[in-house]
């Protein structure tokens, strides 16, 4: 599942070097100080480049260490906001971290466990579904619900129900939250009212 803390986007585990230092490569580092929580991967990956450094462990404000302490660091980063306040640039990514479901392969073999297991995925399926969606409630005369179903990008066919009004319908859908902003304006164009944004909690397919 491809997301993080603030964003859609892997987390990262980087080397990070003072914006103004003369190391340019992974080369660069040989005999340098790292400063890093990962210890054991930080010079596996450096064992991988050829190079030797002097890797030692640090947690918590890392970014502090750099460069009065330790020449470079590894950090786990997701937009790379942190780092650049502390005036650091990425020399290179280590590896790329998402979220994974690991069940037990025994586990599987019981069927209650496997039950169980399954409806752990899918109500975390149908929360990771909903993150980028919202929900999209209104009212609209009748005689233009060709004409919205046109204009609205809808995750499946929309929900029409007949209001107490003669000649108006209730119209619900989901949409990706990207195009509520573009699309609620010519909603109302088209003649809609009483138009509902709401967030989703889950969306199971």
């Amino acid at each position: 599942m491809i997301f993080s803390k603030v964003s859609n986007k892997p987390t990262r585990w980087v080397i990070a070097v003072p914006e103004d230092s003369a190391i340019r490569t992974v080369k660069d580092l040989q005999g340098k100080v790292i400063a890093t929580e990962a210890v054991e991967m930080t010079r596996r990956y450096l064992a991988g480049h050829g190079v030797t450094a002097s890797v030692e462990f640090s947690w918590g404000a890392t970014e502090v260490k750099v460069p009065d302490l330790v020449d470079a660091i590894v950090d786990v980063t997701e937009t790379g906001s942190s780092l650049r306040a502390n005036n650091l640039r990425i020399l290179e990514t280590i590896m790329e971290s998402v979220p994974q479901f690991i069940a037990n392969k025994t586990a599987l073999q019981d069927p209650w466990k496997k039950a169980k297991i399954e409806k752990m995925v899918l109500l975390l399926q149908g929360a990771y579904a909903a993150r980028d969606k919202v929900g999209l409630k209104m009212n609209l005369p009748s005689t233009r619900l060709a004409d919205l179903l046109k204009a609205l990008p809808a995750l499946r066919n929309p929900t029409i129900s007949q209001l107490a009004t003669e000649g108006w319908i209730a119209v619900e859908t989901i949409i990706d939250e990207s195009v509520v902003r573009e699309i609620i304006p010519q909603l109302k164009a088209l003649g809609a009212e009483g138009i509902i944004e709401y967030p989703l909690n889950k969306v199971v397919y």
